[in-house]
């Protein structure tokens, strides 16, 4: 096609996202209400012009002759990118690639049978606000010693979920009905002598982006506000076969980013003036409240992490590719991950036991081994920590400090360490590129323009249309050294310790390793000390590639030591 012949607003766009470039006419067709408006002018044609505008945002630069010879290959592709825009793929549907943390030579151990984990004695707490903060592991023995029933406890957390979540605005949708079944059953199966498990008859609550069947699964977004997704995940039908019992879909940040959702903004109950981060909102304030036995989250960068930081619970992030994302929101296929949110890092345990494997509905997991309890000896256990995160004066050195402290009373030996100094910003295009992929067509079609914020996800997604496929590729490559040197790092140590000033947080999310964060620093506020309220603070154990265990096995020792897990939040 010439070039002085006007083309299409469609074909138009086409040509640019050949270039990788359609964000540069983003406010006027790229999920823009303007480009809607009736009787809008066609666009006009792509022209060398268009190409050298492009090429200052692209970082390369052509000839006059180069432009000219690219505009007839470029427009021979328009048919082929109005195919991929017609086809509008559902967010299910994954990419023919797939991340693999083994790229750099780490292995995971084949799974071995293991003794099952019987819960040790314990009695039944006085009120129903004790019994409400206890953790998963004292539950299941209260559960199986029929010392409390599972409807009990399910309605005690349908009361308190009702109640708090007028303040902390932590819950999307409730699953009352489904959830009294589900009690019920439990319970039969526990009075006949069938016990599932440590989470039989347990109740819990679902981060608002896994399915579940015959309710809302909202991605905390107003353009799908009344999604009704029917399947259950396989985080869920797996919980569902360990007698778990489901209460809420709790809130998440909207598309998984931040604390605000359509409902508003989720409140941290240590501080109910301070949003309770994200976006694992939720679920890190409804474990921290006690409105349920524990949580499921997920991450891409941090959102397990931040908001159990924020609320002082205690949060896992597994080794990519152990637990199945299938039913869950993706946001970015070679970055997002599953994990509990508990009160402790053995409850975690607990969970993760439940819901890692294989699954046939998600490529990317694999069957290791996993053993809990699992034993260690402090004096073998090789612990590093990130020297540069401890050093100086800063608010909560003295907690972080104190950390290591415990940790060589307890046998450890943390010796210092640093992250290795590659660029972590090309391997992350990722994020950019497969999230903007995943909501493509909500984006194109302006279906971004009733998300609370335009600020976050709508600007995001328009920016990555400036992200090329050369610059994608040639980040994962990058991504493939940074895994490399990090793998050679953690041949010298079983577990990092760190803070958030340096924890690693987009190194480790990019090569797949796991984090357990706990939280260590609970002061009262200086400017209001008589409120009650807290200002928390978390110390992270990152641990080698599949090696969930041993990593969840050093948290839990600190744990043993410390009581910051078994303070509750002031909220009235």
């Amino acid at each position: 096609m010439p070039q002085d012949q006007p083309v299409s607003r469609r074909a138009f766009l086409g040509k640019a996202a050949t270039l990788g470039v359609a964000g540069a006419v983003a406010p006027l067709t790229v999920g823009s209400s303007a480009s809607k408006a009736p009787g809008a002018a066609a666009a006009r044609a792509l022209s060398a012009a268009d190409i050298e505008g492009a090429e200052r945002v692209a970082g390369v630069a052509f000839t006059p002759e180069q432009r000219e010879a690219m505009l007839e290959p470029l427009e021979r592709r328009l048919g082929v990118l109005e195919d991929l825009h017609a086809a509008s793929p559902p967010n299910s549907l994954i990419p023919a690639q797939r991340f693999d943390p083994q790229i750099a030579g780490d292995r995971p151990r084949p799974p071995q049978p293991h003794p099952e984990w019987i819960p040790s004695p314990a009695s039944r707490p006085g009120s129903k606000e004790d019994l409400a903060f206890q953790p998963v592991h004292v539950l299941a023995s209260l559960l199986r010693s029929r010392q409390v029933t599972s409807l009990e406890l399910t309605r005690l957390y349908l009361e308190r979920l009702k109640h708090y979540d007028r303040v902390l605005h932590c819950v999307v949708n409730l699953t009352e009905e489904r959830a009294l079944a589900q009690a019920k059953a439990a319970d039969a199966e526990l009075d006949a002598g069938l016990w599932r498990g440590p989470l039989h008859g347990v109740p819990w609550g679902a981060k608002d982006l896994l399915s579940v069947r015959g309710y809302p699964t909202t991605w905390g977004a107003m353009p799908f506000r009344d999604q009704v997704i029917d399947d259950d995940a396989s985080v869920v039908e797996r919980l569902d076969a360990a007698g778990a019992v489901l209460l809420a879909k709790l809130t998440t940040g909207a598309l998984a980013w931040g604390d605000v959702w359509f409902g508003g903004k989720t409140l941290n109950p240590w501080n109910i003036e301070q949003g309770s981060s994200g976006s694992s909102a939720g679920p890190g304030s409804a474990v921290a409240a006690g409105l349920v036995g524990f949580a499921i989250g997920s991450e891409t960068l941090g959102s397990i992490v931040s908001p159990s930081t924020r609320n002082a619970v205690s949060g896992f992030r597994p080794t990519f590719g152990r637990v199945s994302r299938a039913g869950a929101m993706t946001l970015s296929w070679s970055l997002d991950k599953l994990g509990p949110m508990c009160r402790s890092a053995f409850d975690c345990a607990l969970v993760f036991g439940a819901v890692h494997g294989q699954d046939d509905r998600d490529p990317t997991t694999l069957d290791a081994d996993f053993a809990w309890p699992f034993s260690i000896e402090p004096a073998r256990i090789r612990v590093g920590y990130v020297a540069g995160a401890f050093e100086g004066d800063y608010a909560g050195a003295e907690s972080d400090r104190a950390v290591l402290d415990v940790l060589r009373s307890l046998g450890f030996d943390p010796k210092p360490m640093a992250w290795p100094d590659i660029p972590t910003g090309g391997p992350m295009l990722a994020l950019g590129a497969e999230t903007a992929a995943a909501f493509d067509e909500l984006s194109r079609t302006g279906g971004t323009d009733s998300m609370v914020s335009q600020q976050l996800w709508p600007s995001s997604f328009r920016e990555a249309r400036f992200i090329t496929a050369v610059d994608y590729v040639n980040g994962q490559r990058q991504r493939t050294r940074l895994m490399h040197v990090v793998s050679g790092l953690m041949a010298n140590h079983d577990v990092i310790v760190t803070n958030h000033r340096r924890n690693g947080l987009s190194i480790t999310n990019l090569t797949g390793h796991p984090t357990v964060t706990v939280p260590n620093r609970l002061d009262p506020l200086e400017d209001a000390p008589e409120s009650g309220r807290r200002r928390t603070d978390a110390i992270n154990f990152i641990g080698g590639l599949y090696q969930d265990d041993v990593t969840l096995a050093v948290a839990h020792a600190y744990q043993s030591a410390t009581d910051f897990h078994l303070q509750r939040p002031p909220i009235q």
